[in-house]
């Protein structure tokens, strides 16, 4: 999309909608865009932030400085903080958790228990509670008003979910069923942003629920945002490309035909070296790469659509706090200038474009 359709299209949306607050949260870092009417893009205000399961972390690692016993409230989050957590439990102290707490840690409460941490549902005497939670409404009405800026009336947000099928459901094989399902279902990214997450989603309803605004996961996030370089959608109109995010804590890649999504790749950034990563996508987008031979090197899987074989997906595209992993491989994206905000952008367009959309349908 040229940038100026885009810039048209976001202040359409935002007239009729007010301020909206697009907050992406990722492994290290939650990029933040507070969208508003009457203002360009590049005015928009931004931020880079240290992600929550950071926040706990840090909070947990200074607990255990302190020699404090420990208790977890709140709600599911990004669980980045199991390492700190296992650290106190390692230096004699005790930590416990409400059942919602815990499905940070893991789904499984036996797998939780496993770990030392006992499952309570009141603050036991003494300890210290930490609340868990991506979304903290008071904490974001405390940073915009120290800075004058308004309130939003809506909250886009995109965090990683594995999903959850019941005790004893690999994460992993979920999570690509999931991918493997979208992509049968509806290619098109646009439709990845959800009202209301399905229910096997819990990361995503627990956002939801403290923001009340659509979810999307986050790799979905990063590639909406890529769709808004003219030169990727154009040549995935041509001949396919391959889109790459190097993360701070995962791999995304994603073969895109004619602006949809046709595969998808998924891996841990900490366990490719940069020839183990380039030969997996050479596999991916030839389409030889199967789901459980990077399951198999720790990795989260393949999923793949319909086959296209007039689509290269040669040109590839690639964003991310690590892209420098694949310097020399392809075309460093920033949409609007900001590569951290790809994913924040991301989800602002979708919600345009289907606000649009639903607007047009109307008449």
């Amino acid at each position: 999309m040229e940038q100026a359709e885009a810039e048209a299209l976001f202040q359409a949306c935002l007239e009729r909608t007010g301020p909206v607050l697009c907050l992406d949260i990722g492994t290290g870092t939650q990029d933040v865009l507070l969208a508003l009417p009457g203002s360009c893009v590049e005015n928009w205000p931004k931020f880079v932030l240290p992600s929550p399961a950071v926040l706990v972390e840090r909070a947990l690692a200074r607990l255990a400085s302190e020699g404090r016993d420990v208790w977890l409230c709140g709600q599911n989050m990004g669980g980045g903080f199991a390492g700190a957590a296992l650290a106190l439990i390692r230096k004699g102290h005790n930590l416990c958790a409400t059942s919602s707490a815990a499905t940070a840690l893991h789904n499984d409460p036996d797998r939780v228990r496993a770990m030392g941490i006992e499952i309570v549902e009141t603050c036991p005497a003494g300890f210290v509670p930490l609340a868990l939670g991506d979304f903290d409404l008071a904490n974001w009405q405390t940073l915009l008003a120290a800075h004058h800026l308004p309130m939003p009336n809506l909250v886009l947000a995109a965090v990683q979910d594995h999903g959850f099928h019941g005790k004893g459901s690999g994460n992993r094989r979920v999570r690509m069923a999931r991918y493997a399902s979208l992509l049968a279902q509806n290619p098109d990214p646009v439709s990845w942003l959800f009202d209301v997450p399905p229910l096997e989603m819990t990361r995503m309803r627990a956002v939801h629920l403290a923001s009340g605004g659509p979810v999307a996961d986050t790799a979905t996030a990063v590639l909406l945002g890529a769709l808004l370089d003219p030169v990727f959608v154009r040549r995935s109109f041509r001949e396919g490309v391959t889109f790459v995010n190097v993360g701070n804590g995962h791999v995304f890649a994603a073969l895109v035909y004619k602006g949809l999504v046709r595969g998808i790749y998924e891996h841990h950034t900490s366990m490719r070296t940069r020839e183990e990563l380039l030969a997996d996508l050479g596999e991916f987008r030839r389409g030889f790469l199967p789901c459980d031979v990077v399951q198999q090197s720790g990795g989260h899987g393949t999923a793949y659509g319909p086959v296209f074989e007039e689509a290269s997906y040669e040109p590839t595209f690639i964003c991310g706090p690590g892209r420098a992993m694949l310097a020399g491989c392809g075309q460093f994206i920033a949409p609007f200038g900001s590569m951290m905000l790809a994913g924040s952008l991301g989800l602002l367009l979708a919600w345009c474009v289907r606000q649009k959309q639903q607007g047009q349908g109307a008449q």
